[in-house]
C-alpha cells in the first residue's frame, strides 16, 4: 500500500492529503511530528532533504507536492483532475504557480510581520490583485480549468482558505467566496480542515522558519 508522509499543519502535506482522499486512493498515512524526526536518519533514506510530504508506492518515492499529485493523477486517473485542453490545462497550471509563487509570499507576510506594518500593507494590495486574477479564470466555471474539480483547486484552496483567518475578507470577491465554499461542502475538506489549535501551529512554524532564513541572511552579509 502507498505510504504517505505528512503533517496536517504542512500546505504542502495538505495537497496530497487531499488529492489522496479525492481520488480515494488507499494509503498508509506515516505522521511526521516535524520535531526533529525528519532529520532522523531512517527518514532521510525516505527523503534526504527531510521535507515533507513523501510518498512511497510499491517501492517507488516521490518527494516534492506538485510531482506527487501529477504522479496520483497519472497513475490514478479517475476521477481526472486535470484537464486535457490546452487552455484549460494551461489555467490549472497557472493557478498551481500563482498561489506559490505570488500567494504564499504574501501569506507568511500576513504571519510574520506586524499587523500595522508596510509589509503587511502590501501583502493586502498583492492578495487583491491575485484574487481579481483567480476571479478571471474562474470566469463562468465551478471551478479551476473546469466543472470538476481539479489540482489546482487544491493547491489555490489550502492558501485561500487560510486568508480570512489573517485578516482578508473573501465576501469581497464574490465568486472566489462562492468557490472556497463549495471546497468546503466536500468531505475531503471537511476531514483535513485545520483547527484553530493547528492553523496557530502552523504559524509558529512559518514565524520560526523565517527568523532561521533571516538570521542566516544576516550571517552570511
Amino acid at each position: 500500500m502507498l505510504k504517505f508522509y505528512y503533517n496536517p499543519v504542512s500546505p504542502n502535506a495538505r495537497r496530497v492529503w487531499l488529492t489522496l482522499l479525492e481520488k480515494e486512493i488507499p494509503f498508509e498515512p506515516v505522521l511526521m511530528k516535524l520535531n526533529g524526526d525528519q532529520f532522523q536518519s531512517e527518514f532521510a533514506i525516505v527523503n534526504p532533504f527531510h521535507h515533507i510530504p513523501v510518498v512511497v508506492d510499491d517501492g517507488f518515492r516521490v518527494v516534492e507536492s506538485l510531482a506527487i499529485m501529477d504522479y496520483l493523477e497519472s497513475k490514478y486517473p479517475t476521477p481526472a483532475m486535470l484537464p486535457s485542453e490546452p487552455q484549460a490545462l494551461a489555467t490549472v497550471r497557472m493557478v498551481q504557480l500563482v498561489t506559490g509563487n505570488e500567494l504564499f509570499p504574501q501569506i507568511i507576510s500576513l504571519i510574520y510581520e506586524r499587523e500595522d506594518s508596510p509589509q503587511v500593507a502590501q501583502a493586502k494590495q498583492h492578495i487583491d490583485k491575485i484574487l481579481q486574477f483567480f476571479t478571471e479564470l474562474l470566469g463562468d466555471r465551478g471551478f479551476f480549468g473546469s466543472q470538476q474539480l481539479t489540482l489546482a483547486d487544491i493547491v489555490a484552496g489550502i492558501g485561500i482558505l487560510s486568508l480570512p483567518n489573517l485578516g482578508v475578507n473573501l465576501s469581497d470577491y464574490p465568486k472566489i467566496n462562492e468557490w472556497s465554499e463549495l471546497l468546503m461542502q466536500r468531505p475531503a475538506w471537511q476531514k483535513t480542515k485545520l483547527s484553530s489549535e493547528e492553523f496557530e501551529a502552523f504559524k509558529g512554524r512559518v514565524r520560526a522558519i523565517v527568523r532561521l532564513r533571516r538570521n542566516k541572511a544576516n550571517k552570511n552579509k
